[in-house]
């Protein structure tokens, strides 16, 4: 399975950016798909998390209320959806994959067997 982020840019704060996750090689049905981002000298984090199937999403708390995520079965990708940018939103983001993983690690970055390259956000003040 390949994931491919796009969607990054510069946006000032307030504003939005649509990222997405486009899956090759698999077509996705069990599957849990997420968002992790990284800045410098940061540690990855986790940002939103969707259950391919339920459609049951997870967030991390320093994004409720702000960003989105969604998924597209027709087109086999994964959007988030980012509202209301902070400067602290500036980083590299990662989409994330994989199965049988449990709702108390969803958040982890070991529980996702599969990874995308990163795409960058920078929010300016």
């Amino acid at each position: 399975v390949q994931l491919q982020a796009s969607g990054g840019g510069l946006v000032q704060a307030g504003g939005s950016l649509r990222l997405s996750c486009a899956a090759s090689g698999r077509t996705f049905s069990s599957e849990t798909i997420g968002w992790f981002r990284q800045a410098p000298g940061k540690e990855r984090e986790f940002v939103a998390a969707i259950r391919w199937g339920s459609r049951t999403t997870y967030y991390a708390d320093s994004v409720k209320g702000r960003f989105s995520i969604s998924r597209d079965s027709a087109r086999n990708t994964v959007t988030l959806q980012m509202n209301s940018l902070k400067p602290e939103d500036t980083a590299s983001y990662y989409c994330a994959g994989g199965r049988g993983i449990i709702t108390s690690s969803t958040s982890l970055a070991a529980s996702y067997s599969y990874w995308g390259q990163g795409t960058q956000v920078t929010v300016s003040s």
